[in-house]
């Protein structure tokens, strides 16, 4: 199986070589990508939107002969969520890594710019619990390959239309949450609910993790891929 791998925001293809061996063992053809105007100025990226990274990514959907499985990272969530309305019928499955998949018309969110792009904010932006398995020397070499990305991108919504995708199983790999939990959690999410309920078939497993399992536990979450792509 080819399986298309969408970092979250500020990283890049290079987020996913922890689990890049487990899925080669397992038989798979992994193909992680770049996000366009990663690391770019605000003069070469400004115009980039989400939608501009759904095209990326389904132009990567429309290189392989034959389905494919998409994994999408915390924001890289949406966009794989887009790109699998994009081509229903040559994507098998989504796997959703510590997120969860958008309704249509939502952005991510609204991030500080600098110099016209979002900068990656440090370890101390985010929550103590997505962060609290990642220890300094980890921090440290990830925060080194975390880039700037777009200014439109987290605040611009996925374009979201054909209702196919609702045919496509997913499954989510939730860093703290059991599949009881999550469905309470969404419930209170408003339309992110009526987008999960639409979906026929949807499998949620805990990881036991924080927000970036590929750099805190890595094997847990290579394992997990390999089920959740098989």
């Amino acid at each position: 199986m080819d399986i298309i791998l969408v970092p979250g925001f500020w990283l890049t293809a290079s987020s996913w070589d922890p689990v890049l061996p487990a899925l080669r063992a397992a038989g798979h053809e992994p193909r992680p990508l770049t996000m366009p105007g990663v690391g770019a100025d605000a003069a070469e990226s400004g115009d980039i939107t989400i939608d501009d990274w759904v095209g990326a990514v389904v132009a990567e959907i429309d290189r392989v002969d034959g389905p494919v499985a998409l994994v999408g990272h915390s924001g890289g969530g949406n966009v794989v969520w887009g790109a699998a309305a994009a081509r229903p019928e040559k994507v098998s499955r989504v796997v959703f890594v510590d997120t969860a998949p958008p309704p249509p018309g939502v952005h991510v969110s609204e991030f500080p710019l600098e110099d016209g792009v979002v900068p990656f904010p440090g370890w101390d932006f985010f929550d103590a619990p997505d962060t609290a398995d990642l220890d300094a020397e980890v921090r440290a070499a990830t925060a080194a390959d975390a880039f700037s990305i777009p200014a439109r991108v987290p605040s611009s919504p996925v374009t979201l239309e054909d209702e196919r995708r609702f045919d496509i199983p997913i499954v989510l790999l939730m860093g703290s949450l059991d599949e009881a939990g999550f469905r309470e959690e969404i419930a209170q999410w408003g339309t992110f609910a009526t987008e999960f309920e639409a979906i026929r078939s949807a499998r949620v497993e805990r990881l036991g993790t924080g927000h970036w399992p590929q750099f805190s536990d890595p094997e847990g979450l290579s394992r997990a891929l390999v089920r959740a792509v098989s």
